[in-house]
């Protein structure tokens, strides 16, 4: 194994024993990241670690590549199928916003958000139930540009991924013989049926890659005013909730 792996399972050990937990727990998703992370929570935890699949409405595709990735790794696998859950929050949602005025289509971000945080309530559930820690899947590129839902799938106890850049992830991948059928899948959140990350973002992952190695200078101008507006505009995803100063009494 290269450093790399070697410095990411063991970190991985060591928040485990810190914590006092038993292992960990990881989101399936079917893409390189979860995959990634899901192998390298095996190797920080053997017999310790589990993946869970987690289908809301999701393309079926995406159900099938997590299924690949857990018989691939020889993962244990839970499924927890949140379509009703989701159907449910979603009616009760448009319902009690008729008491506010709100339109009953809140439009299709605010709807696709609730996805990530069901799971990521589904994960804590189960970690919570092993006593284990949830490991997320976020790479330094989502998080630099705050491409990720706040309270969902940036709400782990840690992120393995979030000092590495996407072609890194890739490198990694490659190397913990992540199947060739996921390496090969166009990056997505899975929020909805044909989503993409780099159409979603407006621009490539090689590009916000040059704009984090070497600044505004290695994109087009209107690409970097761009970057740095989804920089700026996500700061609270990064931080704890703001707190008033203390009147000192």
């Amino acid at each position: 194994m290269s450093e790399t792996v070697d410095h990411l399972v063991a970190w991985m050990r060591q928040r485990v024993l810190t914590a006092g937990a038993n292992g960990l727990v990881v989101g399936l998703s079917g893409g390189v990241d979860s995959a990634v992370v899901a192998r390298l929570a095996q190797l920080a935890t053997p017999g310790d670690a589990v993946a869970v699949v987690l289908p809301c409405h999701s393309d079926p595709q995406d159900e099938h590549d997590a299924r690949l990735i857990a018989k691939h790794f020889e993962l244990p696998t839970a499924q927890v199928d949140l379509d009703r859950a989701y159907e449910v929050m979603v009616e009760a949602l448009k319902t009690g916003a008729h008491g506010l005025g709100t339109p009953p289509d809140a439009g299709r971000v605010p709807l696709a958000n609730l996805k990530p945080r069901l799971r990521m309530t589904a994960l804590y559930f189960l970690a919570n139930a092993r006593q284990c820690l949830v490991a997320g899947t976020g790479n330094r590129c989502e998080i630099e540009v705050g491409y990720y839902t706040k309270h969902g799938d940036g709400a782990a106890d840690i992120l393995p991924l979030g000092g590495l850049v996407k072609s890194e992830v890739y490198g990694l991948a490659r190397e913990l013989e992540v199947p060739d059928a996921i390496l090969d899948r166009r990056p997505s959140a899975g929020l909805w049926i044909g989503q993409s990350d780099e159409d979603e973002l407006g621009f490539s992952y090689r590009h916000l890659e040059s704009y984090l190695a070497d600044g505004p200078q290695a994109v087009p101008p209107a690409l970097a005013l761009k970057i740095e507006r989804l920089i700026r505009g996500s700061d609270h995803k990064r931080s704890l909730p703001p707190t008033p100063p203390s009147t000192g009494r």
